[in-house]
Parts: C-alpha cells; sequence; structure tokens
C-alpha cells in the first residue's frame, strides 16, 4: 500500500470514471507503478457513489441539473465544484493524498487546489481542452458584448490555473506551445503526454457481420456529440452517400453520447437515414472493440476551427488501432496523429468528404493499405506505453519518490493472449497476412 502521502487525487468532471479513457489509463499507469490513486468525478447512469475498480478508489456525485445558457452553465460548474470539494475532504480523511491532478474542463479547480496547498498538497493541471477555444468554436458569427466578457473571464480561469499547477501536462506539442506563450510556462514544467491507445489491449478482433444490419460494410463514429464534433456533419455526408450515389451497401454506426445527442438521431430521421444508422449511446469499450473490429471506415467528422485544429482526436488512434482507415477533415494535430494512414478532405466540403467515403468502399486494396499502415504507425510511433512512462516519471518527480524499473511482462503477455476477457478471438498480427486479411473482409 502506498503511503498516503503518495497518493495522488484526480479530479475529473467532464466524464465518468472509467469511461474517461484517458484518464482511467493514467489512473492504470499510477496503480501499476505502485502509486495510490483516488478518483473524484460525476456519475454514469447505473453508477454507486463509491466503487473501488482494480485498485483505484472512484468517488462520485449524483450529475449537476441541466440547464442552458450562461446561468445554466455557472450553476452546473459551481455544483460540481462543490461536490469535489465536498469529497475531497472525505478523500483526504479516508485515503489520504499528496497532490491534485485536475483534468480539464473547466478551469475552475486551480482554486481547490489552492484551498489544499497549506496542507502541504501539490497541483498538476492535465489540460484536456483549450477553454478559451472550446468557446469560440462554438459560434460561427463575431462574439457578442456578452461573450467577449465571458471569454475574458475563461481566459482568467486558465491563467489562474496555469499560474497555481506546480506541473502542467499537454496533450501533444500544440498545447505545450500555448502553454508556455498564454500560460507563460517554462518548457521544462510542461510533459506531453499524448492520448495513446493502450495496443496491447485495443487489438483486431474478428469481425461481427451482425453490426453490419444486413450491408456489406460498416461505417464507425466513436466519441462525443457535441456541438464542436461536426457529428452532423458525418449525417450530411452520409446521407449523400446514400441518396446522391445511391448506396445502400453501407451501415453507419455512431457509438457515444453527448449534448447533441437526441438532436443528431432527429437530423437522422430527418434525412431518412433511420434504416441506414445506428445509435448505440454510451458503450464500453468492449463494445467499441466491436464494432472498429467489424468497420470499413472511421468517421473524424470535425471541422476546422480554433480548437480542433489544434486538438488530438482519440477517435483517430483507436480507430487506427483496429486497422480501421480514417476519412476526416483535414486538420494540423490530426494530420500528426494519422500520417498517411488518412485520406484527408478540406474542412466542410461535404460532397469531397462523400466521394472519398464511397471511393474507400469501392477500394479493398487501398482500405487493406490504409489500415495496416495505421495499425503500425499507431504501434510504433503512439502507443501508450511511453506515455505511461513519462507520465508516470512526472508524478515520481512531483511526490519526490523513487521511480521503480519498467515492468513490461504484462503488457507483452497480453499481445500473446489468443483472444479477450470475453472470449472473443483476437486476429494474430504475428501472422503475415492475416490482418490485411482481415480488413479486407470487412
Amino acid at each position: 500500500m502506498s503511503a498516503r502521502r503518495h497518493r495522488v487525487l484526480i479530479i475529473v468532471q467532464n466524464l465518468p470514471v472509467p469511461f474517461d479513457r484517458r484518464v482511467w489509463m493514467e489512473c492504470t499507469a499510477l496503480r501499476n507503478a505502485d502509486i495510490g490513486v483516488s478518483v473524484i468525478c460525476p456519475k454514469g447512469p447505473g453508477d454507486p457513489w463509491r466503487q473501488v475498480i482494480n485498485g483505484v478508489r472512484i468517488y462520485k456525485y449524483a450529475p449537476p441539473p441541466e440547464g442552458s445558457g450562461l446561468p445554466g452553465y455557472a450553476l452546473e460548474f459551481g455544483y460540481c465544484w462543490l461536490m469535489t470539494a465536498l469529497l475531497s475532504v472525505l478523500v483526504a480523511v479516508k485515503d489520504g493524498f499528496g497532490a491534485i491532478q485536475a483534468c480539464n474542463p473547466p478551469d475552475t479547480y486551480w482554486l481547490l487546489a489552492a484551498l489544499w496547498r497549506p496542507f502541504g498538497k501539490r497541483f498538476v493541471y492535465d489540460q484536456h481542452d483549450l477553454n478559451p477555444e472550446v468557446l469560440l468554436s462554438r459560434f460561427d458569427e463575431p462574439p457578442t458584448r456578452r461573450i467577449r466578457l465571458v471569454l475574458a473571464a475563461v481566459k482568467w480561469l486558465e491563467r489562474m490555473t496555469y499560474r497555481c499547477a506546480d506541473r502542467v501536462i499537454a496533450t501533444n506539442e500544440s498545447y505545450k506551445a500555448i502553454a508556455m506563450r498564454r500560460g507563460r510556462r517554462n518548457a521544462a514544467d510542461v510533459a506531453v503526454v499524448r492520448s495513446g491507445p493502450d495496443t496491447a489491449i485495443m487489438r483486431p478482433l474478428q469481425p461481427m457481420a451482425e453490426l453490419r444490419k444486413g450491408r456489406r460494410h460498416l461505417a464507425a463514429y466513436v466519441g462525443i456529440m457535441g456541438p464542436q464534433d461536426g457529428v452532423d456533419l458525418a449525417l450530411f455526408a452520409f446521407a449523400k452517400v446514400v441518396h446522391e450515389h445511391r448506396r445502400t451497401d453501407c451501415h453507419f454506426a455512431l457509438l457515444g453520447f453527448g449534448d447533441c445527442f437526441e438532436d443528431l438521431r432527429q437530423l437522422s430521421d430527418e434525412l431518412n437515414l433511420s434504416e441506414h444508422v445506428t445509435f448505440t449511446g454510451r458503450v464500453g469499450q468492449p463494445e467499441i472493440a466491436d464494432y472498429l473490429s467489424t468497420a470499413a471506415l472511421g468517421i473524424c467528422p470535425d471541422p476546422k476551427n480554433p480548437l480542433n485544429d489544434v486538438s488530438t482526436m482519440n477517435k483517430t488512434m483507436e480507430y487506427m488501432a483496429y486497422g480501421v482507415p480514417v476519412v476526416s477533415f483535414d486538420l494540423t494535430e490530426t494530420r500528426v496523429s494519422a500520417g498517411e494512414a488518412a485520406r484527408y478532405v478540406r474542412s466542410g466540403d461535404l460532397d469531397a468528404f462523400a466521394r472519398t467515403w464511397i471511393a474507400l468502399l469501392d477500394d479493398a486494396d487501398e482500405r487493406v493499405r490504409l489500415g495496416v499502415l495505421a495499425r503500425e504507425r499507431v504501434s510504433r510511433e503512439l502507443d501508450w506505453a511511453p506515455q505511461a512512462e513519462r507520465y508516470v516519471r512526472l508524478w515520481t518527480d512531483v511526490l519526490g519518490i523513487e521511480p521503480r524499473p519498467e515492468d513490461r511482462a504484462c503488457a507483452a503477455d497480453l499481445r500473446e493472449c489468443p483472444s479477450d476477457a470475453r472470449g472473443r478471438r483476437y486476429i494474430d498480427l504475428n501472422k503475415p497476412g492475416e490482418l490485411a486479411c482481415s480488413i479486407r473482409s470487412r
């Protein structure tokens, strides 16, 4: 058992844990390094208020009441902050912790960290989103005076978070550059920990033909469905595939949830796509593995805006881990992630997106080439294992504990497993041609 002062308290507001896959991988990395972890987050449907999963102690509060507009957001943030503050006292009594890691959004937990600082607690800022860019990306028109005031407040909160943090974790080099420029942090204080997939676990399985709903191909979208995520653009592009190009051989599965979920289901009906689209809602890793092991294409419809252009899209790398070719709008950080393993379209060009979608459906050789390249790239350059090492090194430094030699045996054993925990057979990646054969059959 780790000493109480060597434990980390991780705070998350926008997703439950372990559903937040980046945070769960961070928790697992700390646990594997014998650093104790407690988490405070909102409840998901059916979640208990307290649970222990694989040694990680998770404390959950009821989700905030739904609101809209500035007053609704203020109520949501205030409620979550208060519930987190109360639970942090409970965690301090029951588990103890030596440092807090706050995962934004929002950028409000610097104040909680400041309240704990006199008790010797250190603070690490894990910046998942650039909140000023989130706000700007939600408006097509020039911001009104009210929005400019809100933007000034959001920038101040971000600035205070940078200022209070002992260390900053950035998800890519673009975010690190902003932390150094806008946050005025030294390069040594900012660690880049990318959200790479754990390719020892995220491996292609045997396809499940029933997920195609009787059609030849399956396309998939995995992720949050918010205003800036462009899922509506994916539906508009797919409507062109089905109705304008008269291609009825492809089913489209959308995995995830978010603020726009119900609006997107209604849009699907309005576009006469109901027979061609499945909305799964919130799903876990097993369901994601099934769909991505069956999908011929992974769809990245995030439009180019101040946030998306510099953000790393987790779904892109998850598609790649399963050998799924990617169709994406052309974004700076998506090119950093996918490289030559994706087809890129000018942002907003739905006709080109639909044509690229169809071209890949019709070209099995190109899908195989892109899919194999994607899996090789994500395994060689984007895997979570080296990111986990960097993340743990940061924490051993912050907590002042001696790092221990890395133990890679677990990951190696997982790669040798012939099937997952459910008995679903993995594609044998060591057998020449098997991955290509699987991709061709999708």
